[in-house]
């Protein structure tokens, strides 16, 4: 996607040693800088700190932190200790040990040097396929903002997403956004309410940041001013994407989702989640208890970070001190409340019946 009219990925083989580049998403969208992987640690700790962030593309890191950690000792102890690593980072995005789990078959049959080579050779692989799966992923989603303009007599579409789910989560392109670039490149009138995502402010930083970029029409709401727009007839669908969803269509994705998906669902409005295969867990089939949802440093909570008017970035404490805080990082929105699940391979419904029609290959009896 492009950022001051020029294309870029989240993550890329910086040259030929090996070094990995990616966009350092802490910065946004005050700065926009790339920071360098070069071992498996430098992966481990952007995931773990969100200088990348996103189920997909925290999978597509660990692909590269795998190789990265090949690239210095092929061994198999090198490549089970460069896994458990990884894996230890984020609980709740099962993309992350998707990704771990394919780049363990694909090397660890294969003699010590000759690992590092087919360690890049996979992780490349399993970007391309995420810019592909997304893409296809927008034009799935763009035949139903086609169908929603036609029933609105060719008005622009109103689309409410909440957290960030578009390119800055992926490679390219996105999940939740892609079907809103995919309008957007073909001409269709879309406008974008951008909940601000309250503790990391995900949407109001990125979102707002990439749909700019981007030139798609957007406003930031607060979080809790998605109900009232809903109630209002403002909002013509929700679409958001998913760090996990279960073999039945159970979402778990950035807390406060499945608030929205209970204004959608009391207001007659539709609730699309937007995901690749790898998202889905298909070892699960109750989100609500099977789920691990991440807690996170209450300083999130507690504090907030900003350009103060001088231009200088400061973090600044916004809840009484000595205060307890909550920071879980996710909720499950349950399948009843989803109208369909938007993949690479079409829309399905929200159920084992529905997914298992996409993906018969994963199917559990």
């Amino acid at each position: 996607m492009r950022v001051n009219g020029q294309s870029f990925r989240t993550i890329w083989q910086a040259d030929a040693s090996g070094d990995v580049a990616v966009i350092d998403q802490t910065l946004l969208p005050f700065a926009f800088e790339v920071r360098t992987l070069r071992h498996v640690e430098d992966a481990a700790t952007a995931i773990r700190d969100m200088v990348v962030r996103g189920a997909p593309l925290i999978g597509v890191t660990t692909a590269y932190g795998v190789a990265l950690a090949l690239r210095e000792h092929p061994g198999n102890d090198s490549l089970a200790a460069a896994i458990e690593t990884l894996v230890a980072t984020r609980p709740t995005a099962v993309n992350l040990r998707w990704a771990a789990e394919r780049m363990r078959h694909a090397v660890a049959a294969l003699p010590p040097a000759e690992r590092a080579a087919r360690a890049y050779a996979e992780a490349t692989a399993i970007a391309e396929e995420d810019v592909a799966s997304c893409a296809a992923i927008g034009r799935h989603g763009l035949v139903l903002l086609r169908e929603l303009a036609h029933g609105k007599g060719g008005e622009h579409i109103n689309v409410l997403t909440h957290c960030n789910a578009g390119w800055l989560a992926c490679v390219d392109w996105g999940t939740a956004l892609a079907p809103v670039y995919a309008a957007h490149e073909a001409g269709l009138a879309v406008h974008v309410y951008v909940d601000e995502t309250r503790p990391r402010s995900q949407g109001a930083f990125l979102t707002a940041f990439e749909l700019g970029a981007h030139g798609v029409p957007y406003t930031v709401i607060a979080d809790n001013a998605g109900g009232h727009l809903l109630q209002q007839g403002e909002i013509d669908v929700c679409i958001v994407g998913s760090d996990r969803t279960t073999a039945t269509g159970d979402v778990a994705n950035k807390i406060g989702t499945y608030l929205k998906a209970l204004a959608a669902r009391d207001n007659g409005v539709p609730f699309y989640a937007a995901l690749p295969f790898s998202t889905i867990d298909w070892t699960l089939g109750d989100g609500a208890h099977q789920v691990p949802i991440e807690e996170r440093s209450a300083r999130e909570v507690t504090h907030m970070r900003g350009r103060a008017s001088g231009g200088s970035l400061e973090e600044v404490e916004v809840v009484a001190p000595g205060s307890h805080v909550r920071n879980p990082g996710f909720d499950v929105t349950p399948a009843r409340l989803v109208t369909g699940i938007i993949t690479e391979r079409g829309v399905a419904t929200a159920s084992r019946a529905g997914l298992a029609a996409l993906y018969s290959e994963h199917e559990r009896h």
